[in-house]
């Protein structure tokens, strides 16, 4: 979510976590992994970042079928089915009995290499897995007061350059589009797709309220977001229309509301755009939207299958 509005290392209770490290449960001051890691040398691998609610992961199919879809797609054997994920994941919640106020990093690169060389040929032996849970909630003036964004000169690129639908280790744009909006004083950057239009934010999904309608960016150019899904199946379901289209800068700044989307905080307005006032606050929109959504989330892991 944007710059300011966790900081999980505040909580004391995150000293004191186990990390799951190829099978290995490490406290976390020896949780590590080699220098020789593709993911330490290349950015080589990708991620989930996942919710705990009631002692249940939320929309962790979901999750799941978005990391195996992009370590198929980079050609990155995983080591483990998901079932076995799935187990990995509760035996580090259980082991750190956690079940409520945390949020999980799921990480998977493609392993050592013999020397520090990007051909996936150079990796010996198999993925390393990393799975970290820590307490963390956004702050909740997060949710109701918004955050402000900045649109940065950066852009979210075409497939034929780095997809990206890619939960990838490598995020040095998304990375540079956080520095410049920050600089610029602002909580998280608003990303143009390479058509001008507006895509993404660095982080978060982007969605702005015109006339009752609910409006996103097309998705070509931003990841396939689990809660931008939600949130679109929620409009669906609730007689509100959602459109997914390409707009502009211009249509946002005038916008009746404006909202982010993420798996750490769900639904959280955007009062400021560019100096532009969106709204004072959370909107009648947004405050239905962040309603439905925790209802959606609770059906969710009521209905997940107890881990075996």
């Amino acid at each position: 979510m944007a710059q300011g509005t966790h900081h999980s290392a505040d909580d004391p209770r995150n000293r004191d976590i186990v990390v799951y490290v190829n099978g290995a449960l490490l406290p976390r001051e020896r949780a590590t992994v080699s220098v020789f890691d593709s993911g330490f040398i290349l950015g080589d691998g990708v991620w989930e970042g996942l919710r705990v609610h009631h002692g249940r992961i939320a929309f962790l199919a979901a999750h799941l079928e978005r990391l195996c879809e992009g370590a198929k797609a980079i050609d990155l054997d995983v080591g483990l089915d998901r079932d076995e994920l799935t187990a990995a994941l509760y035996r580090t919640l259980a082991a750190n009995k956690m079940t409520d106020g945390v949020h999980i990093r799921l990480m998977v690169t493609r392993g050592l290499k013999s020397t520090p060389y990007q051909d996936p040929r150079a990796c010996i032996g198999g993925a390393t897995v990393v799975i970290i849970p820590e307490y963390k909630v956004a702050r909740p003036e997060v949710l109701t007061q918004g955050v402000r964004l900045f649109t940065v000169h950066v852009r979210r690129g075409a497939p034929d350059v780095q997809d990206p639908k890619l939960n990838s280790h490598s995020k040095l744009n998304c990375i540079t589009a956080c520095i410049q909006a920050t600089k610029a004083g602002a909580d998280e950057a608003l990303m143009l797709d390479p058509h001008g239009f507006v895509a993404t934010c660095n982080s978060t999904h982007f969605f702005i309220v015109r006339h009752g309608e609910v409006w996103t960016s097309s998705g070509d150019y931003c990841l396939a977001g689990i809660t931008r899904a939600n949130v679109l199946q929620l409009c669906r379901e609730n007689g509100i229309t959602a459109r997914e289209k390409n707009f502009s800068l211009t249509e946002t700044y005038s916008a009746e509301e404006a909202f982010v989307t993420g798996t750490y905080a769900g639904i959280a307005p955007v009062t400021e755009i560019d100096g532009r006032r969106i709204s004072a606050g959370r909107g009648t929109m947004v405050e239905r939207l962040q309603r439905l959504y925790l209802q959606l989330i609770e059906r969710d892991v009521a209905a997940a299958r107890p881990p075996s």
